[in-house]
């Protein structure tokens, strides 16, 4: 594929803010921060920026009112809301925009309070009326049916599904900016209150504030600038449905596709990447995808990540920062992911870098299973 600018564009600024209880910020504050940060990082002022890609938990004009909120008057506005697999395909139309010569600097950022201002997730889906009445808890037991398939059709344990617990947390545990750090032990996933079989409380993700924000540029541009530049190599996005009832197969996403043509596009293969930062809303995500995108074979998963084979030391190192289960998950998760990505190709993340990393890849999850992005990224 020559379609995506292989290259040619780069995120040359990441900032977070707010990744735990922010008590006291608005989800505006929380964005503008990180997006200070990252600008400060890169060397760039708000004047600089002239593409503005924005994704609200609750306002649907967000990128309306985030604009406004820093003072600035974009080109481009794009409020795309696939979830929390929004912010890689914000990386793929910025690529795309920002080599065509529309833009010449792209802001993509998010911020959430849901945490200290609701204190728990907040839903702004509309009910399906063929599944509410059932009184689903969204989207906890949409996940928890695919890992029931799962669990049945391949014959995996729930043993299987904290081992992808466990090493969130022991990563996270070398991660000072993580929320939940404190020790997790297999007895202690086992025997924690049940939410929706087979989903115990540490099968599903945090419930947290945050705020983040990256920066990009054309490469030739990125080099004169402040931080050092990591290049997007390929990007691709796939949406399969949008109920849970209409997913085609339970136990593969369309992140099989999406990942095919990021790889197409980057030129490169699964066995090329270094650090892999997934979408971990829910323990089977992690074994789902990192099947679809090309680490191990449909129905290995399971076994796949037995042994601590992605946690420090393991044989593939998997969400670096914790993840969603234990760094934090404010609504959307999937910018988190671009960030640490971003960090791990800087070796910038300290107790936690994976040593020579010169390949990643993030990837983003939507809905129910239902929109998937997949993001590469090289140092």
């Amino acid at each position: 594929m020559t379609d995506f600018p292989r290259g040619r564009t780069a995120i040359v600024g990441a900032g977070t803010f707010g990744t735990g209880r922010a008590p006291g910020y608005s989800a505006s504050d929380l964005a503008g921060i990180a997006t200070a940060r990252a600008l400060a990082e890169a060397g760039l002022t708000l004047a600089d920026v002239d593409g503005l890609f924005f994704c609200h938990g609750t306002d649907t004009l967000g990128g309306l009112s985030f604009a406004q909120y820093l003072g600035i008057q974009p080109k481009v506005t794009d409020n795309n809301r696939t979830g929390g697999s929004a912010f890689q395909t914000m990386v793929e139309n910025a690529a795309y925009l920002l080599d065509a010569g529309a833009i010449d600097c792209a802001l993509i950022a998010y911020g959430s309070n849901q945490a200290s201002a609701a204190g728990k997730l907040v839903n702004t889906v509309q009910p399906n009326p063929y599944e509410s009445p059932y009184r689903p808890m969204t989207p906890l037991t949409s996940y928890a049916l695919a890992a029931q398939r799962y669990l049945h059709q391949y014959g995996a344990r729930r043993e299987q599904l904290g081992e992808v617990a466990l090493a969130a947390r022991a990563w996270a545990q070398l991660n000072p900016e993580a929320y939940a750090r404190d020790p997790l032990s297999m007895d202690d996933y086992l025997g924690a209150r049940p939410i929706n079989d087979p989903f115990g409380k540490y099968d599903c993700c945090l419930v947290t504030d945050g705020g983040a924000a990256i920066v990009m540029t054309r490469t030739d541009r990125a080099r004169d600038l402040k931080a050092r530049p990591v290049r997007v190599l390929g990007a691709a996005a796939e949406t399969s449905h949008r109920e849970i009832m209409c997913m085609p197969d339970l136990t593969t996403t369309a992140a099989r596709e999406s990942g095919r043509r990021a790889y197409a596009r980057a030129g490169i293969s699964a066995a090329d990447v270094d650090v892999v930062m997934v979408y971990d809303a829910f323990t089977i995500n992690t074994v789902l995808f990192l099947e679809d995108l090309g680490f191990c074979p449909k129905g290995e998963g399971a076994r796949f990540v037995e042994g601590g084979a992605i946690a420090p030391g393991g044989r593939l190192a998997v969400n670096t920062n914790g993840g969603g289960l234990s760094c934090t998950h404010p609504g959307m998760y999937g910018l988190f992911a671009l960030i640490e990505a971003v960090r791990q190709l800087r070796g910038e993340c300290g107790d936690r870098q994976v040593a020579d990393a010169q390949v990643a890849l993030a990837h983003g999850n939507g809905g129910v299973l239902s929109s998937q992005a997949t993001v590469i990224l090289a140092r």
